[in-house]
């Protein structure tokens, strides 16, 4: 086993935000807050609750993994981050109507202070939102990516912060395949010199400013950004680690640890049909076609790479899976999921399975959010560049090269998330049958 050398998680770490006055956001700011103060418990956080096995034989223990593993304290946090809208982290968190007034104003001072920079807005990619806080979009993508650098340099040194971590939470994008212009970093550097492009989107600019500044980059939602090759080249060439994409928080959370239990079982599958309904500024945003259209390729992506329909034709040859997502303003961020699933057994006999999952789409990926923020910066310091697939764990479309086939099962991939924690602390594979 090599050794990993990481660099001491010293000093500020700041953590800057697409998405700054959005649901996602400012949940996830507000409960790091509130939980460094010990004003509020921060659960779904793997980091900060569960504990990981280490050892062998008589020298088997266990621990929390934030006092195993060398991760930095929610009190070296700072926040802040860019946006479309001029609101603060606490009028986005009023208007997004997720947590109450009470909990809002456990850290009102802080948060009310947290105003974001102007975002980088195209409106050929989000059709459904008028964005008043924006950089001037007749600049080129090239230089509106310049624009980001000066201002993640200036957060830096106003904020006095060591290291940086950039995190999209926004809304989902319109669908943009991957092309020849993304192929190569050459090429993909030419394209954002011309004028007027359409290939590339606003997310890849955040991406790229990121990179070229020395911090990681997390897509928490679907669309291209940093997968593709010369995002990769890109993180190879400045050592960043980067991370996505679309967070795994409800639906497809249950797709992946379901699908791995028909498929240990050997119970077949005939459909899977998914619905939501949504009334957050992402569901407005997904109520376009094009936007809809980069979420459906995320979530139909899971199943197939779990069941391996080309060894097991028979049980999963012929699967019809259909996903659907309703906005309805009722409801603002509390999203309802219906899955309807066909399976059958012994001597091919149908049975079905209903799930009905009232969930709170930002309560579920909040804590995503700060994992993946502290866990990013860890693999920065640990030299780790390029795609971070031990990180799977936490996407509905896990990224990996364009040969591979990603890790969909859920157990697997905590497999994965904590042999590579073990790693790091310089111990082996837990050994569950000694």
């Amino acid at each position: 086993m090599k050794n990993i050398s990481v660099q001491p998680a010293g000093g500020r770490l700041g953590v800057l935000v697409v998405g700054l006055s959005g649901a996602v956001s400012t949940t996830f700011i507000i409960g790091t807050l509130a939980a460094r103060k010990g004003l509020a418990k921060p659960i779904g956080s793997i980091t900060q609750l569960s504990y990981l096995k280490v050892g062998k034989g008589e020298d088997k223990r266990e621990g929390l993994i934030k006092d195993l593993v060398p991760l930095a304290k929610l009190d070296q946090l700072v926040f802040g981050g860019w946006d479309i809208f001029p609101d603060s982290v606490y009028d986005g968190a009023v208007h997004a109507q997720v947590l109450n007034e009470k909990d809002i104003n456990l850290v009102a001072d802080e948060i009310k202070a947290i105003k974001p920079m102007k975002g980088c807005f195209d409106p050929d990619f989000i059709t459904r939102l008028n964005g008043t806080w924006v950089k001037d979009n007749s600049a080129t993508k090239w230089e509106l990516m310049e624009q980001l650098r000066a201002d993640i340099r200036q957060f830096k040194a106003d904020n006095k912060c060591d290291r940086i971590v950039v995190i999209w939470a926004a809304s989902t994008e319109a669908y943009l395949p991957m092309g020849d212009v993304h192929m190569s970093l050459d090429k993909f550097v030419a394209e954002m010199k011309k004028p007027g492009t359409k290939l590339v989107a606003p997310s890849m600019c955040y991406a790229y400013a990121a990179m070229m500044e020395g911090a990681p980059f997390i897509n928490g939602a679907p669309a291209l950004t940093v997968d593709f090759p010369a995002m990769w080249e890109l993180a190879d060439k400045t050592g960043c680690p980067i991370c996505g994409k679309d967070y795994k928080s409800g639906q497809t959370m249950m797709k992946t640890v379901l699908a791995p239990a028909f498929h240990t079982r050997m119970l077949g599958l005939a459909g899977w049909f998914s619905t939501n309904i949504l009334g957050n500024r992402d569901g407005e945003v997904l109520d376009d076609p094009a936007s809809f259209k980069t979420k459906e390729v995320s979530k139909l992506s899971v199943i197939d790479s779990i069941l391996e329909p080309e060894k097991y034709p028979d049980l999963y040859g012929d699967v019809y899976h259909k996903v659907r997502i309703n906005y309805y303003p009722p409801r603002n961020d509390n999203k309802e999921a219906w899955d309807n699933i066909d399976i059958f057994g012994w001597m091919g006999y149908p049975m079905q399975i209903k799930v009905n999952f009232l969930c709170r789409d930002s309560i579920l990926a909040a804590p995503l959010a700060l994992d993946l923020v502290l866990l990013a910066d860890l693999a920065r310091r640990c030299g780790m560049k390029g795609i971070q697939k031990w990180l799977s764990f936490y996407f509905k479309s896990p990224m990996h090269k364009l040969d591979e086939v990603p890790v969909h099962s859920l157990f697997e991939q905590d497999a994965m998330f904590r042999n590579k924690l073990r790693e790091i602390i310089g111990e082996e594979p837990y050994d569950y049958s000694e």
